[in-house]
């Protein structure tokens, strides 16, 4: 150690280093400040604070990535893909399907999933998905709740 108050000096071929018992404090201070901070916004830290966590059960953004973000932002990429499959599968069946109920005067267009599945394998393997997805926009109807290759061959789905 040095005399009194003299900082320690290390010496190596490339520099001379002083170091102090203030500085280290210093540094060490300030890596603990910002561990803390960030330890505050961390969910699985018992420091949490419930307020800096996001928003809570109740909330309208509750669910929700933040305003901004990147997860929004793909989110808002992947809505904006699937609208534009559902709305090429309805326009599928209306080019495939055929009128149905002509006699009670409806105009639905029907086409069964058997028939729909051969065309539109070739445009993309996700059918029964994009088929759900529609039907959850009231969109398309069919009975069942699942569709199986074969099995379900028969089933008419109406575009409504």
């Amino acid at each position: 150690m040095g005399e009194g108050n003299c900082p320690l000096q290390f010496t190596d071929d490339k520099a001379v280093r002083i170091v102090s018992v203030k500085g280290l404090k210093d540094n060490w201070q300030k890596w603990s400040d910002n561990h803390q901070e960030h330890q505050k916004h961390n969910p699985f830290s018992h420091d949490t604070r419930p307020e800096a966590v996001g928003p809570q059960r109740g909330h309208s953004d509750y669910g929700r990535p933040l305003q901004g973000s990147m997860t929004a932002q793909r989110g808002e990429d992947a809505h904006t893909h699937i609208s534009r499959e559902v709305q090429e599968l309805c326009k599928v069946i209306k080019d495939i399907g055929v009128q149905a109920n002509k006699d009670e005067g409806g105009s639905d267009i029907a086409v069964q999933f058997g028939k729909l599945f051969e065309h539109y394998i070739s445009i993309s393997n996700k059918l029964v998905g994009i088929l759900l997805r529609a039907r959850k926009q009231k969109l398309v109807d069919f009975e069942g709740e699942m569709l199986w290759q074969g099995k379900d061959d028969h089933v008419v789905i109406k575009l409504l």
